[in-house]
C-alpha cells in the first residue's frame, strides 16, 4: 500500500527523532561547518535515518538535507527539505529544546510537513489542508491562540548590516514588554508552537525561502490558520525577507507596529 506524502513526512521525522533521543547525553563528535556553527554525529546519523525512509518510499524524489546537501535530479518537481536536528547547540549542551523537520516542496509550494519533538514524543504535522499534533498514535487538530502572550524572537541575526530589523531592539522596546513576554528557545520547534497555541508569535529576520529549518514550521502555521508575512508585513519570501507569524491578526498587527518602532535609525 502506497503511503501518503503526509504520513511519509511523519515517519521520516519520527525516524530522525528516534536517533536524536538515542544519542542524547552520549559523547558526540563535532564537525565544524563555519565560525560558530557545527554539526554533531547525532545530526548526521539522524539525517541518514530520515533519508533512508524517504528514499525507500520515494526513490525518484530529490532531497536537500542540512548536512548532506542536495541530491537528486536537477529540476526535480518534488524536493524534500530535511533538517535532522534544529537546535544543535542546545542538544550539544544537553538541552532538550530541539526539532526534527521534514517538508516536501512540490512545484513551487511546500505541500506537507512534519516537525518532531524527540523528547516530548510529539509530531506536529500537516497534509497541507489541516494541521495536527500526534501523541501516542492519536491526532489532535492544532488551534493557534495568542493567550500566552509569549513571543519567540530569533536572536541569531543573519545579516548584522541589514538596516530593517534588530531583534535586540524589539525585545527591549517598552511597548513590546508591556504587551508580550519574550522567549528565546533557539530552535524552530517554537514555530510549530505558534500553530499549536503554545506561543502567540515568532519573529526572525533572514531569507527563509526553501530553508530546511523553517519550511516545516511555516507549512504547519499556514495550515493551522496563523497569520504569516515577512518582517515588514510584505508577502512571505519577498521584500526584506524574514518572518512574523502570529496566532491572530491583532497580535500580528501589534508586532509589525513594534518592529517599525524598533527599526534602526
Amino acid at each position: 500500500m502506497l503511503i501518503s506524502d503526509a504520513e511519509l513526512a511523519v515517519a521520516a521525522a519520527q525516524a530522525g527523532a528516534a536517533v536524536v533521543r538515542a544519542r542524547y547525553g552520549t559523547a558526540l563528535a563535532r564537525f565544524q561547518k563555519s565560525a560558530g556553527d557545527f554539526a554533531t554525529a547525532a545530526d548526521i546519523e539522524a539525517e541518514r535515518a530520515i533519508l533512508d525512509v524517504l528514499r525507500a518510499a520515494r526513490p525518484d524524489d530529490a532531497v536537500t538535507g542540512e548536512e548532506s546537501g542536495r541530491v537528486g535530479a536537477v529540476g526535480a518537481q518534488r524536493m524534500w527539505l530535511v533538517d535532522p536536528l534544529c537546535g544543535t547547540l542546545n542538544y550539544a549542551v544537553r538541552t532538550t529544546l530541539v526539532a526534527v523537520n521534514v517538508a516536501l516542496r512540490a512545484g513551487s509550494d511546500v505541500t506537507v510537513a512534519a516537525s518532531a519533538d524527540p523528547f516530548a514524543d510529539e509530531v506536529f504535522w500537516t497534509d497541507g489542508a489541516r494541521a495536527y499534533v500526534r501523541r501516542d498514535g492519536a491526532d489532535e487538530a492544532l488551534a493557534p491562540s495568542a493567550g500566552s502572550h509569549l513571543v519567540d524572537v530569533n536572536l541569531d541575526t543573519r545579516d548584522p548590516s541589514d538596516p530593517n530589523f534588530r531583534a535586540g531592539r524589539l525585545i527591549a522596546d517598552p511597548g513590546f514588554l508591556g504587551r508580550f513576554h519574550p522567549r528565546v528557545v533557539s530552535t524552530t520547534l517554537a514555530v510549530a508552537w505558534v500553530a499549536a497555541g503554545r506561543r502567540a508569535a515568532y519573529v526572525t529576520d533572514g531569507d527563509l525561502r526553501d530553508n530546511v529549518h523553517f519550511a516545516a514550521g511555516l507549512t504547519l502555521c499556514r495550515a493551522a490558520g496563523c497569520v504569516l508575512t515577512g518582517i515588514q508585513g510584505e508577502p512571505l519570501h519577498t521584500g526584506a525577507g524574514g518572518l512574523v507569524v502570529a496566532a491572530d491578526q491583532e497580535t500580528h498587527a501589534a508586532l509589525l507596529a513594534l518592529i517599525g518602532t524598533a527599526a534602526p535609525r
